[in-house]
């Protein structure tokens, strides 16, 4: 019996240091049509800032695990304003910011957004603020709801990015009213 006591010590460390460093939960955005899937506990921050030649609020929820930041911010525009241009302006201040090349992209129509052609998904390599490398996978997409007309950002940022941490997080994107 006391062999086997032993025998398990060291099979409760492994299985602790197994643990998972992502804890997937689904979170909505507070007063957008969109959830999201993060992996950890999430954080939330709102700017007023100028977009499409108005002042809107942008609001960020995200968190990091892992080692990569995960997170999606969303716009509603007022009316007239032209989802498009938005998309194309965000895509080019994220751009511009990380100092990103290496740019890849996609057409990116999840379930229930419009089918705009400034909606993308991409992956680019760039710079942090501090000059560090960072890899990103970053999506742009609009929605229209009874409340409005939505523009998104979702992004991971990390040294690396394996490819089902990358799945589980854009595959977690849902309009809400999408089939």
């Amino acid at each position: 019996m006391r062999w086997i006591v032993l025998a398990l010590i060291p099979c409760g460390a492994w299985l602790t240091a197994c643990s998972p460093a992502f804890n997937w939960r689904e979170v909505p955005l507070d007063g957008a049509p969109l959830r999201i899937l993060l992996p950890c506990k999430p954080d939330r921050a709102s700017r007023s800032l100028e977009m499409a030649g108005e002042s809107v609020e942008l609001t960020m929820t995200g968190c990091d695990a892992g080692g990569a930041t995960f997170a999606a911010s969303q716009v509603r525009l007022g009316a007239g304003a032209s989802a498009g241009a938005a998309l194309a302006q965000w895509r080019t201040a994220v751009l511009a910011n990380m100092r990103a090349r290496d740019i890849r992209e996609l057409p990116f129509h999840p379930a229930g957004s419009l089918d705009l052609p400034q909606s993308v998904r991409l992956s680019a390599v760039g710079q942090r603020a501090d000059g560090s490398a960072v890899t990103s996978r970053a999506a742009w997409f609009a929605s229209a709801s009874k409340d409005g007309l939505w523009i998104f950002h979702a992004v991971i940022y990390a040294p690396a990015i394996t490819p089902e941490a990358e799945v589980a997080f854009f595959d977690g994107l849902k309009l809400q009213g999408a089939p």
